[in-house]
């Protein structure tokens, strides 16, 4: 048994709508697990790092889009990171009542240490 492999979606960064003006509620993660897995080779070398993504929530609160703003230096976590990414689930953000897709950065922390502060995960 390997144990925790714990990946960390930290806070997620401000949205910016596509196309709109005014002040705009921010979209919410649905779920308290995030469905990124720490890469295992990785994790039995005991390595850490960070990557920083943009994703595109839609106004139905799925992610239609992700780019990688910081590599944490490793392609295996950056690829993890977009590829779990794609599966997250929001509340979708609001602007006027209507919901709307927006642009937000979403820093991705991955640790064999959880951090109390954040959402934390063990795939």
């Amino acid at each position: 048994m390997i144990g925790r492999r714990t990946t960390t979606l930290l806070a997620l960064g401000a949205a910016v709508a596509c196309g709109t003006e005014g002040e705009i509620e921010q979209p919410r993660p649905l779920f308290a697990e995030v469905p990124i897995e720490y890469p295992l080779q990785l994790w039995d070398q005991d390595m850490e790092g960070e990557t920083l993504l943009r994703v595109r929530v839609g106004d139905t609160g799925g992610v239609d889009s992700v780019e990688v703003v910081e590599s944490s230096g490793y392609a295996s976590f950056d690829s993890a990171a977009v590829a779990g990414a794609l599966k997250l689930r929001f509340e979708p953000a609001r602007q006027d009542g209507k919901r709307i897709d927006v642009w937000a950065e979403v820093p991705v922390h991955f640790s064999k240490r959880p951090r109390p502060d954040t959402l934390g995960v063990s795939p």
